[in-house]
């Protein structure tokens, strides 16, 4: 299933600056003291971090949420390689194959079970592409921001190891590229199966007016979703000004190790600040690092 970052266009900036780190508050729910982004001044993946001591694999990451499936439309996706790909787009903000869609809505009467712990990624080495071929091409910018997200996942404490490159080509477990039609800001992943990784992860052209934190940050987020990773605020899309991603609250599953409300310096909001340092929040580590 893909998963859309609800961006907001560069025509409405100053709507977009108002989604930033500062202007968002938080839920009832206090967070300890370490909530703070971490500084990796290198931009290498590696900052200054206490040992978490997350050494067990989740096993029940996500118990599902609610989607409205029974008001899904029909979309085509049109891939680098020149595939399109026919999906289903639920909430404006997944979208699933049409198998994927059949077996959703028959988990239960209700049609409120989704995310299950299948879901996350069991092989250890992970390719990464950042393309480079045609009208797809990452530019230059955004292929220095794919290389320092890329650090970033290296740097966790997971078996996860990603080997990046750049090419015309889409042979890779995870295939970054520009979608040059889209000039707003953010882009599109999805979740995994059959223990791989989600393969396509697009960036929307409109992110050349980013800086490169920022796009690394849309690089990280994305590649979040290829791993298992939901939104921080699924629940309220509160960095959205939003109503959440469905009827149930109750319906996802905590990751151990990680606040239940609202976490305003995650990189998996669902939105993002013009001014994005591009880095995890503490508490995106420890569930990284406890999933893998």
């Amino acid at each position: 299933m893909t998963l859309r970052l609800l961006l907001l266009p560069l025509l409405l900036g100053a709507l977009l600056s108002s989604c930033t780190e500062d202007s968002l508050t938080p839920e009832v729910t206090e967070l300890p003291t370490a909530t703070g982004f971490l500084i990796d001044e290198g931009e290498d993946g590696h900052v200054q971090v206490a040992d978490l001591g997350l050494e067990a694999p989740i096993r029940a990451h996500v118990d599902g949420h609610s989607a409205r499936f029974a008001d899904a439309r029909l979309i085509t996706e049109t891939r680098p390689d020149g595939t399109t790909e026919t999906l289903y787009l639920v909430d404006e903000d997944i979208a699933l194959t049409k198998e994927q869609l059949r077996e959703l809505s028959a988990m239960d009467a209700t049609l409120e079970k989704q995310y299950r712990t299948n879901n996350l990624v069991s092989r250890n080495n992970i390719t990464v592409i950042g393309y480079t071929g045609g009208r797809n091409a990452l530019t230059e910018k955004m292929r220095t921001a794919l290389q320092w997200a890329v650090n970033n996942y290296n740097a966790l404490t997971t078996n996860k190891t990603f080997t990046l490159r750049f090419a015309n080509a889409t042979n890779a477990d995870i295939v970054v590229y520009r979608n040059p039609d889209n000039k707003g800001a953010g882009g599109v992943a999805g979740f995994p199966s059959g223990g791989r990784p989600y393969k396509w992860v697009q960036i929307y052209d409109g992110m050349s007016g980013y800086d490169t934190n920022t796009n690394e940050h849309v690089m990280t987020h994305e590649m979040g979703h290829c791993m298992g990773l939901r939104h921080t605020d699924w629940f309220s899309r509160q960095s959205c000004n939003g109503t959440g991603e469905g009827r149930d609250p109750d319906g996802a599953v905590l990751i151990p190790g990680t606040p239940s409300g609202f976490d305003a310096n995650s990189v998996m909001l669902s939105c993002f600040g013009a001014n994005e340092d591009g880095e995890f929040g503490y508490y995106d580590r420890v569930a990284l690092e406890y999933i893998y």
